[in-house]
C-alpha cells in the first residue's frame, strides 16, 4: 500500500492525474477481495493489484479510458462465473465490484495524509461516499476524527453499505523483534513488506544501528531485561523473541505476557521451549497465559536457513493479524 500512495502522490505533485481502482465489494471467490487496489498512470503504468488476471487488463484499459476523458468514473461489477453479463472469461466462482476515482492535483492532501497513518502508530480509515456511481466525497481518518455518524461504520473490516465505503487502512501496533541476528535480519524486511511497522531491539551496540536494518521504523540499543525504559508495549503489539540468549529470551517473554500483547512468539528447540514453560509456570504464570506463547515460533514448514525461518514466522505473524482482525469484528 505504501508504495502505491507514494506513486500517486509523486503524480499528483507533478501536476498529472491518475486513477484508483478499488475492490469496494466482492462476493464467492475471486483472486482479491474488498480493499484491494490499484492506481493507473498515463501510458499503461500502474501499482498495486485487484486480482491479476482479466478483471485486472479490463480496469486498466478503462482507467486509461478516463485518464484519455473517454469514460465517465464510476464502478462496474465483474463476473467471474464463466457466465452472465459482464462475463470475464475467469473461472473463480466469484463476483466484484471495482470503483473508478480519478486523482487530480487537488486530492494530494488526502494522499499526503494516507501516507501519514500508514507510517504512524494509529487507527484510521479511508472514506469513500458514492452519489449513484460517482465518488461525491473521499477522505482519510484518524480513530479521533471520525464523524459521529460514520462510527457504526469503523470496524477491523472493509464496509459499504448506504453508499458509503469504509476501509481500514492503519492499525494501531507494531511488531518488536528481540534480538537481531541472522534470523532477525532476514525477518525485518519480509516483515515490512507486508504492512508491518517493526522495531528492533538488540543489546550489541555495533548490530542495533540503522543501516542494518533500513526497513525498521525503529533501532533500539540496551540490556534486554531493561528494554522497558525504552519499549512500552500495548495490547495492539506483537512480540518477536530471538535474542543470543536463552535467559534473555525468557525476560522478555516474561514481559510480554505480563503486557498481554496480542502475538508473543519465542525461537528455539522443543527441549529449550519445554524448560521455558516450566520456568514460567514457576513465576506463576497460569496455564492460559503460557499457552499465548507460539514456541517454537513460526508455522511448521520444515524451516531450516535464516531466510526459510523468517519466511515461517511472518506467515505466522500473517495469519494471527487476520485472525485478530476478525475476533475485533465480531466483538
Amino acid at each position: 500500500m505504501k508504495t502505491l500512495v507514494a506513486s500517486v502522490i509523486d503524480t499528483l505533485k507533478s501536476g498529472k492525474s491518475a486513477v484508483l481502482c478499488s475492490i469496494i465489494k466482492q462476493s464467492g471467490s475471486s483472486p482479491r477481495g474488498a480493499g484491494a487496489k490499484m492506481a493507473v498512470f498515463e501510458g499503461g503504468r500502474f501499482t498495486g493489484t485487484i486480482g491479476g488476471g482479466t478483471v485486472e487488463h479490463i480496469a486498466i484499459q478503462h482507467a486509461l479510458k478516463l485518464l484519455d476523458g473517454k469514460a465517465i468514473a464510476g464502478f462496474a461489477t465483474y463476473n467471474m462465473e464463466g457466465s452472465a453479463l459482464n462475463n470475464t472469461d475467469m473461472i473463480c466462482g466469484g463476483i466484484v465490484t471495482v470503483s473508478y476515482l480519478v486523482l487530480t492535483p487537488d486530492r494530494l492532501a488526502v494522499f499526503e495524509k494516507f501516507s501519514a497513518v500508514l507510517s504512524g502508530n494509529c487507527n484510521a480509515w479511508l472514506y469513500m461516499r458514492f452519489d449513484e456511481e460517482t465518488v461525491a466525497e473521499l477522505n482519510v481518518y484518524e480513530e479521533q476524527e471520525v464523524p459521529e455518524a460514520l462510527k457504526p461504520f469503523c470496524t477491523a473490516h472493509t464496509v459499504y453499505e448506504q453508499s458509503v465505503y469504509m476501509e481500514p487502512i492503519a492499525r494501531k501496533g507494531r511488531v518488536y523483534v528481540f534480538g537481531g541476528g541472522h534470523v532477525g535480519r532476514a525477518l525485518i524486511p519480509v516483515l515490512a513488506a507486508i504492512d508491518f511497522k517493526v522495531v528492533v531491539y538488540d543489546n550489541r551496540p555495533e548490530l542495533a544501528v540503522p543501516e542494518n536494518f533500513p526497513d525498521a521504523e525503529a533501532v533500539l540499543c540496551g540490556d534486554y531485561p531493561a528494554f522497558e525504559d525504552q519499549v512500552h508495549l500495548s495490547h495492539e503489539d506483537y512480540v518477536v523473541v530471538m535474542t543470543p540468549g536463552h535467559q534473555a529470551d525468557f525476560e522478555v517473554v516474561c514481559r510480554a505476557l505480563k503486557a498481554n500483547t496480542t502475538y508473543i512468539g519465542c525461537i528455539g528447540s522443543r527441549a529449550k521451549i519445554a524448560a521455558t514453560r516450566e520456568k514460567l509456570s514457576a513465576r506463576g504464570f497460569s496455564k492460559d497465559e503460557i499457552d499465548r506463547l507460539h514456541a517454537p515460533i513460526g508455522l511448521p514448514i520444515l524451516a531450516e536457513t535464516p531466510a526459510e525461518i523468517a519466511i515461517s514466522v511472518a506467515a505466522e505473524l500473517i495469519r494471527h493479524r487476520k485472525e485478530h482482525q476478525d475476533s475485533l469484528s465480531k466483538a
